[in-house]
């Protein structure tokens, strides 16, 4: 008591006693308000007051820096996805020079094959024009021999000598100018082998250039679409799904087109490296097949947020108070909007015991989502709806001591943690 009187001396200087007049028919009562009991109501109100604020700047904070690492994410994937495009695009102009090269090449060769059969035959009609060459110069030697006896001795057939060495002296000439021109048509040849033979070590360098710069843009492409598929991977395997059968189930019915990418291959006979790039390329169409796939498998798995304004969560998955809790709360003012996970088909829309106002999404893939407490229901059963549409609206009913959202994740029927789906959105996206 002392204590209080002097607390209450030194704070009515600034804090005079106050006194509240409560007033009936009959009787008149008041209340007296001394200096402590003011001094610890308006510390109380303060304290409250600035509690408020901080949580409100605190739940701000949180919804701006989401937004921002979302746009980010977005931002990084869009550039991601352009950088795949023209990798891809590079890929396929470098594979078409690939084939135009290799196309030259196999014309340079033809060239050279020509050429060196046109060689050959020069050789050989350039032997066979020496060969007669020598013969006639036998005979000549032999008809001057003769003409030089039949001047001592007279010519047995009566011909004259001079008519037979003017015979074999035009034969001679006609076989030196054959051989002239076989000698000439020989030294073209020779040229036009060794044109060809430059061409082909040119065309040789060029496609030896193209397939290093080929396999450089695939090596980039591989890389790029590894690290792509890895996240996607981990994500599917983070929320209890296996991603094997993902992609079969999206591959048997899902894909929307009609069956996996099939790649394209082009002739490469006669080469071992661009054989080896088209394998390569072939390997890299069927993983952006794959990438493909877990794009179709996310977009229809629930992995957007239920609630996008301000809010608190309030209770995690599992145990509590001795109890499975399969999903999660997020506390917020009743009206606050509700909005559906992902695209799907509503099944349940009512009351529901503990639950209150009930909403349940069948998705593809094996996953339903289910909707609690919510003080109005803005779907029917049987309506499609789609990612981020609104589907109710946040209350108080059923089991609940508060204005709150009980959000449900169940795969092939079994309650998993919605906060893994969640996550692993945001960390792919």
């Amino acid at each position: 008591m002392r204590i209080t009187h002097s607390l209450n001396s030194v704070l009515e200087r600034w804090l005079p006693e106050q006194r509240l007049f409560l007033k009936s028919d009959k009787t008149t009562r008041f209340l007296r308000l001394r200096p402590a009991t003011q001094l610890f109501t308006l510390g109380g109100i303060a304290l409250v007051f600035g509690w408020s604020i901080i949580a409100s700047s605190i739940l701000v904070i949180d919804a701006i820096s989401a937004g921002s690492s979302r746009n980010e994410a977005l931002q990084a994937q869009s550039a991601f996805e352009a950088r795949l495009t023209d990798l891809s695009a590079e890929r396929d102009r470098r594979a078409a020079e690939a084939v135009a090269a290799q196309n030259r090449f196999a014309v340079a060769l033809d060239q050279v094959s020509r050429m060196q059969s046109l060689l050959l035959e020069s050789e050989a009609q350039r032997r066979e024009l020496e060969t007669g060459l020598g013969a006639v110069q036998a005979s000549l030697q032999e008809t001057v021999k003769s003409h030089h006896l039949a001047e001592a001795l007279g010519d047995a057939d009566g011909e004259p000598a001079p008519a037979r060495t003017a015979e074999l002296q035009a034969a001679l000439d006609i076989l030196a100018g054959e051989l002239k021109q076989a000698a000439g048509q020989r030294i073209d040849a020779v040229q036009k082998a060794d044109d060809a033979k430059r061409l082909a070590d040119a065309v040789t360098l060029e496609r030896d250039q193209i397939i290093a710069r080929n396999d450089e843009i695939l090596s980039q492409l591989e890389d790029a679409v590894s690290i792509s598929v890895k996240p996607l991977d981990d994500m599917f395997r983070s929320v209890g799904v296996n991603p094997d059968e993902i992609l079969r189930t999206v591959r048997s019915g899902y894909s929307g087109q009609g069956g996996p990418l099939n790649p394209i291959s082009y002739s490469s006979s006669g080469n071992a490296e661009i054989s080896q790039g088209e394998a390569k390329a072939n390997e890299i169409l069927i993983t952006l097949d794959q990438v493909n796939r877990y794009r179709i498998a996310v977009d229809k798995m629930p992995l957007a947020m239920p609630v996008k304004s301000a809010f608190r969560y309030t209770s995690p998955f599992g145990k509590r108070w001795g109890r499975s809790h399969d999903g999660i709360d997020m506390a917020a003012p009743v009206g606050t909007p509700v909005f559906a996970t992902g695209e799907g088909t509503v099944i349940f829309a009512g009351w529901q015991r503990g639950y209150g106002n009930l909403i349940k999404i069948q998705h593809e893939l094996g996953t339903e989502t289910r909707y609690g407490h919510l003080s109005k229901i803005r779907v029917k059963v049987g309506q499609k709806v789609s990612r981020g549409s609104q589907i109710g609206d946040m209350g108080n009913t059923g089991r609940s001591t508060g204005s709150h959202l009980h959000y449900e994740v169940r795969v092939n029927g079994r309650a998993v943690n919605p906060m893994s789906f969640i996550k692993a959105a945001q960390n792919v996206f």
